[in-house]
This record gives C-alpha cells, sequence and structure tokens, in this order.
C-alpha cells in the first residue's frame, strides 16, 4: 500500500512539475517566451528544426493603420528561440497574393518606408527608452538603427552584425532572423526581461500592424508600449573583444598628371567592459568608402547642415547629443577631421559609451593632426588639435531624464575652447490619462582662450503636445553674442528665437479615400537679434489643406509670409549680392507626394514667393525608379528662378544615383551631382561586398570634373581599395 501511495505522490508531483513548467511557458497577451535550444538553426527561411516546433508563438497582432485596432487582413505569427549565443526570430508572413509583394530593394540599409517589411524592437536595457531596431524586406535587406529616448534619437546609420534569411513561396514571406548577443548590450543578470514589439506592414494595402501598443499616437520605437520577452537564461555576451584592423590601397591623379600613391593601414579595438559598456579604441582612423556629400548651393546668409556619414562617429552617437534647438548643437562630430574645406588625418583617440543603470555615459578624445596651408581652402594651416566631450545623462522618473556635456577642443599652440552645460528633459504618455506631453530646458556656456566670455550663453526652453490628431509646440531659444562652441554648430549666432505650431490631423470616416487631413493655422518662428532687440526673421506658415490618401499619396498646399533684416551686404551666387534693407515678401506652395511603394515614385514641389527685393519660382523634383529588385535608380533636380532689381538668374542643383544589388551582401552604386555655381561635376562610384557579417571589403572611384564654361576637364580621380575585418577573441 505504501508503495502504491509513494507512486500516485510521485505522478501527482511530475504532472504538477510538467504542469507547472507548460503554464510557465505560455505566452500572455503582452509576453513572448524565448524557447532555449541547442539545435543548429540553419538560415534558409524554412522552419524545419525541432525548436521551431516546440518555440511557443504569438499571432495576436492589431492594425495600427488603416483601422486602428482592427484585425489584420493577413494572418502574422512570430516565436523566438536563443542558444548560448544568439537569439533567433521567426516570422511567418503570411499573405493571400503573394505575387503583389512590395520589395524592391536587396541591399544593406535599404529604405524601408515604401517596402513590405517586418520590424522587431529589443529594448535590452528595459528601461522604456533604448532600443535596437531592425529591418528586413521579403528580399532578405537588412536594415537597423539605434533607438534613444524613444524615438527622438534615432541613428539609422548604425551597422549591427547580425543575419537574416527569408523566403517567399504561394503562402506569403517568411524569415528566420539571427542576432548575436554580442551586437547587444544588457544587463549582466541570470534571468532577462527584455522589452520586445513587432511591427509588419502590408505595402499594398497601406496596412500596418502592430503587436503591442497599436494607438496611433505611438510608434514602434516608442518601446515603453512593446510586450516583454521571457525565458532567456544565463546568456552572455561572448564577444568581449572586438578587432577591426582595415587596409586602404589606391592611387590619386590631378589635373596636373601628378600622381600619388595611397597606402594606409590602421583599426578599431571593441572591448566590452560591461555588458552594457562599449570601450572603443581608434588608431590611423580612415574614412576613405564614405560617400560624398550633397553639393549644396547657400542661396541665405546662414550655415548649411550636413548630416555625419562616417560609420565611425555614428556607432554610439545617441550617448553624445545635447542640442539647445534644432540647429544648434552643442556636439557636432563632423567637427573632427574636416575643417577649412580640408579633410584631417585622424591619428587616433579612445571612445567609451554605454549604460549602467540608469547611467548613460558617453566620453570620446580624438586626435588630429596638421594640415598645410595649401591643402585648405582659405589657405590657413590647420593645427593638430585635441577634440574631447563627455556626455552624461540620468534617467529620472518614467521617461525623463537630466544630464550634463563638457566639450574641449586644445590646439597644439595651446589655444582653448570649452563649452559645458545641463539639460532636463520631461515626457509622459499618460497626460489627462493617456496623452503624451513633454517640457524641457537645456544651458550650455562656453569658454575660449583670449576672447570676452561674458554673454556667452546658449539655452532652450520647451513644451509640447504630440498626439495622433493634434500637436501642439511652443519654444525659446537664444544665442548671446559671445557664445563660442567650436565643437558644436549653429546656422546662426546672437539671437533669441519663439517657435510655435499648432497641428489638426482630423479623420473622417466619411471621406473613405482619405486617411487623415493636414490643416496647420499657424507655424511661427522669429528671431530678435539678442544685442540690439531687432527683429532679424519671422517666418509664418499657414497650412489651409492638407491630405493623405488611402492610396499612399500626399498633397498639401501651404501659404507663408516672410521678413528679413539685413544688415550686411551678402553674396547669394556668384558675384550677386544682397543689399541692406528690410524686406517683407509672400510665398505659396504646393507639395505633392506618390505613394513609395509603386514601381515609380515622385515628390514635386513648387513654390513662387518673394526673394529679399525680388521674387523666386523654386521647382524640387524627384523620381525613384525600381526595375527590379536588383536595380534601383533615382534623380533629384532642385531649379530656383530668381529675378532682382539687377539680375536675373537661375540655379540647378542636380543629383543622380544608380544601385545594383546581386545579393544581400554585395551591392554597387554610382552617384553623381552637379550644380551650375561651382561648375564641377562629383561622380562616386563605389562597389561594397560583405563576405563575412561584420566585416566589408569596398572598391571606391571618385572623380572630379571641372565644367566651368560648358568644358569637361578631368580635375582629380581617386581610385580606392579598402578591406576592413572583423576579428573577435
Amino acid at each position: 500500500m505504501k508503495i502504491v501511495l509513494s507512486r500516485i505522490v510521485v505522478v501527482v508531483l511530475l504532472f504538477l512539475v510538467q504542469y507547472h513548467t507548460l503554464f510557465s511557458q505560455e505566452n500572455k497577451p503582452d509576453s513572448l517566451f524565448a524557447f532555449k535550444t541547442n539545435e543548429k538553426i540553419v538560415l534558409d527561411g524554412i522552419f524545419n528544426e525541432n525548436a521551431w516546433h516546440k518555440a511557443i508563438p504569438i499571432s495576436n497582432f492589431r492594425q495600427r493603420e488603416t483601422k486602428e485596432g482592427a484585425l489584420p487582413t493577413e494572418r502574422t505569427k512570430i516565436a523566438v528561440l536563443y542558444d548560448n549565443n544568439s537569439l533567433y526570430i521567426g516570422f511567418w508572413g503570411y499573405d493571400s497574393n503573394p505575387r503583389s509583394l512590395v520589395s524592391k530593394q536587396m541591399k544593406q540599409d535599404f529604405k524601408w518606408g515604401g517596402e513590405d517589411n517586418f520590424e522587431v524592437i529589443l529594448g535590452t536595457y528595459a528601461d522604456s527608452r533604448n532600443g535596437f531596431l531592425f529591418v528586413i524586406n521579403p528580399n532578405g535587406a537588412r536594415a537597423d538603427a539605434l533607438v534613444g529616448n524613444e524615438g527622438n534619437e534615432f541613428i539609422k546609420d548604425w551597422n549591427g552584425v547580425w543575419d537574416v534569411a527569408t523566403l517567399v513561396n504561394e503562402e506569403g514571406w517568411f524569415a528566420e532572423i539571427k542576432i548575436p548577443f554580442s551586437t547587444l548590450s544588457f544587463q549582466k543578470k541570470d534571468i532577462q526581461n527584455w522589452q520586445i514589439n513587432f511591427e509588419r506592414n502590408i505595402r499594398r494595402k497601406n496596412e500596418q500592424l502592430m503587436w503591442q501598443g497599436y494607438l496611433r499616437k505611438y510608434e514602434i520605437e516608442n518601446i515603453s508600449q512593446g510586450g516583454i520577452l521571457v525565458g532567456l537564461e544565463s546568456i552572455k555576451s561572448k564577444t568581449h573583444i572586438e578587432f577591426k584592423p582595415y587596409i586602404t590601397a589606391g592611387i590619386e591623379r590631378d589635373d596636373e598628371n601628378q600622381y600619388e600613391r595611397i597606402v594606409k593601414g590602421g583599426g578599431e579595438a571593441n572591448i566590452n567592459i560591461t555588458p552594457t559598456m562599449k570601450l572603443n579604441l581608434t588608431l590611423n582612423t580612415d574614412f576613405a568608402q564614405v560617400e560624398a556629400d550633397d553639393a549644396k548651393v547657400n542661396l541665405s546668409r546662414f550655415n548649411l547642415y550636413y548630416k555625419e556619414k562616417r560609420q565611425f562617429f555614428l556607432e554610439g552617437s545617441n550617448y553624445f547629443q545635447f542640442r539647445t534647438s534644432h540647429r544648434n548643437f552643442v556636439f557636432y562630430s563632423r567637427r573632427i577631421g574636416l575643417e577649412n574645406g580640408a579633410e584631417v588625418p585622424i591619428y587616433g583617440g579612445v571612445r567609451l559609451f554605454g549604460k549602467m543603470g540608469k547611467n548613460n555615459i558617453g566620453f570620446m578624445s580624438m586626435q588630429t593632426g596638421d594640415v598645410e596651408a595649401r591643402f585648405t581652402s582659405d589657405s590657413t594651416d590647420v593645427l593638430s588639435t585635441n577634440y574631447s566631450v563627455l556626455r552624461y545623462r540620468r534617467d529620472v522618473l518614467d521617461k525623463s531624464s537630466a544630464g550634463f556635456i563638457l566639450t574641449s577642443k586644445i590646439r597644439k599652440d595651446g589655444r582653448r575652447n570649452f563649452v559645458y552645460g545641463g539639460d532636463f528633459n520631461y515626457k509622459t504618455s499618460k497626460f489627462l490619462g493617456d496623452k503624451n506631453f513633454a517640457f524641457g530646458l537645456t544651458l550650455a556656456k562656453s569658454y575660449t582662450d583670449g576672447v570676452d566670455n561674458s554673454k556667452s550663453l546658449t539655452y532652450n526652453s520647451y513644451i509640447g503636445y504630440f498626439n495622433d490628431k493634434v500637436k501642439a509646440i511652443g519654444s525659446i531659444t537664444g544665442v548671446q553674442e559671445n557664445y563660442n562652441a567650436e565643437m558644436g554648430f549653429s546656422r546662426r549666432n546672437r539671437y533669441r528665437s519663439y517657435f510655435t505650431i499648432l497641428e489638426f490631423n482630423p479623420r473622417f470616416k466619411s471621406i473613405g479615400f482619405v486617411r487623415n487631413f493636414t490643416f496647420i493655422p499657424y507655424e511661427f518662428v522669429s528671431y530678435v537679434d539678442d544685442k540690439t532687440g531687432d527683429l532679424q526673421t519671422l517666418w509664418y506658415e499657414f497650412t489651409p489643406i492638407g491630405a493623405v490618401f488611402q492610396s499612399g499619396d500626399e498633397a498639401a498646399l501651404r501659404y507663408q509670409r516672410t521678413y528679413e533684416n539685413i544688415t550686411d551686404v551678402f553674396e547669394i551666387f556668384d558675384t550677386i549680392k544682397i543689399p541692406i534693407g528690410e524686406y517683407w515678401n509672400n510665398g505659396y506652395e504646393i507639395e505633392l507626394s506618390s505613394f513609395k511603394g509603386r514601381k515609380i515614385g515622385a515628390d514635386f514641389q513648387v513654390n513662387y514667393e518673394g526673394f529679399y527685393n525680388g521674387q523666386r519660382l523654386s521647382t524640387e523634383f524627384g523620381l525613384e525608379v525600381n526595375v527590379n529588385k536588383h536595380l534601383n535608380m533615382g534623380l533629384d533636380w532642385n531649379r530656383s528662378y530668381i529675378e532682382l532689381p539687377s539680375n536675373k538668374f537661375v540655379v540647378h542643383e542636380l543629383g543622380s544615383k544608380v544601385e545594383y544589388a546581386f545579393n544581400p551582401k554585395l551591392n554597387t552604386s554610382i552617384f553623381g551631382q552637379w550644380n551650375n555655381e561651382e561648375d564641377e561635376i562629383i561622380l562616386n562610384y563605389r562597389i561594397n561586398w560583405i563576405p563575412v557579417i561584420g566585416s566589408n571589403v569596398y572598391f571606391v572611384i571618385n572623380q572630379l570634373i571641372d565644367n566651368a564654361e560648358n568644358k569637361f576637364k578631368l580635375k582629380k580621380t581617386t581610385v580606392l581599395a579598402k578591406v576592413v575585418w572583423r576579428i573577435t577573441g
């Protein structure tokens, strides 16, 4: 009898243990269980491994567009596996008409806005702020981004080490994604609970599906609205040290047929100090493979802004961001290695960035070399300089932060420039119950040797209400007369600005062919001279009607009223100058944009406005042609016809690009641009081969052609090959 009872007890206990295990692995509506496996997962888009059958999938997606909260028209299923080294995400994108999938590109870092795609964001810090975004399309094209501050910081040019394989058949499209844990940063815990969310776009229907947070006021970047990935236990980032040596070799020819050999070597070492903190060492940093900047004609009296394209500075750049307005940065990485129109050699440097608990840390120190005056645009020597920046930000409350920054620029002759400041940003999605609301304050001060450092502040305060149907923002920004951020960027100096916008985006079910209208009663900004108090600039825009159609096409009509107070004569084109005076003008604008999911897409904008003491008719035209998944072409043409009392002239800016992807890991492109102010044609040809994820081989040809007087003269040709190889240890 005792033996029978003992066996019954054992059976009951085993049943309870098994039941508890099964129960604990069930997916709740907002959670997804990651199944651990020792089985080798072959990336082929075919779920024939046993582990996929044991994993517990989720399929409870909802529409964000076009019908908020509605059930999807196509079924989607997701499952997650992991082993000791990597996370695997399985995607089942069932489709009733797979021949109609919109999948135009194949290259790495493709533009996913006009394609069928699947997106996953991983909030490995579980801080409701930061995440890693991964995007794929049915062709197996990959793109990724670093997301900070719930999308307010979006670093699209970050390149993680991960891979994907896709399969398209009569049931839809399917994918297996492999993300090594070494690509991610996460806290050192035995049991990990990460924030996670998924988005699927069915482009021909303009249907957008979300797993969690499907309300229109949220994007996938709002990681606080995502679900939870559970079941990760005892995982480690295997790669503690990563070496990326490079070698560049080539030749350069100038217009005098002088040849110069180019041989350069160096590299980087990445060391994971902790699972969430990375130390980066660089030696003889090189950017030979980076595409040329857009050549712009500046028709204003203010500085032009160019985006950072160098991968070295893009990785971890969200840890260094600090700005007091849209185009006023305390730290602007393009100041390092570029000066007076010349490339400045970077001997090397060190960076430390990452997250420790609620602390976000970014430190960088870079040393550049000398450049002789004959190589600079203004014939001025560039001296060897140390550039350093320390940025600290602490997470406070639910979604808010507070922090400080310090930048330091010290030349070898001893001249120093410092900027230090602090900021506080409050953000909530629970204002008035469930609305997004934010406000913040930023303050910074500069110090420069040998100048007056009084009145050297910059500051900004803002308040914002950001929601689907109503958006309202107000801000005040100031830059005092002696503020001098030599490691930063400011479009203009010595001003106070006042900005406000009110925007309505109503949706009417009775008008079925329109997704939403846009009505902006006012967008207003004024600039006042901080020293004299005189009005410098006033710009007002009224959008009486704008619409986003169910087809994906967009249209808008705008009216503008502007004022410019010109106190100094300045040149805008060739030798044409704008005289001193006060100018009030009106402008009228029409903007049309076609659905990007079509084989041929176009954008068109025409603006007729007063231009200082004359008139300007501007047209902007963009064309994208998708021949097939391998071949894509694009054209941008901006034309301005300007009529002034003493001059009439036309400004042309033309750019074109042809891209051919043999497969997701081998692509080539040619990029050309020209404008009739510089009278130069810039051609950039590039091949990029990814033999192993994380390693790259580049072949680049850059040509500069003089087009003055409608003649063609080759001024400069550069031919380069560069190999960057990733070694882990």
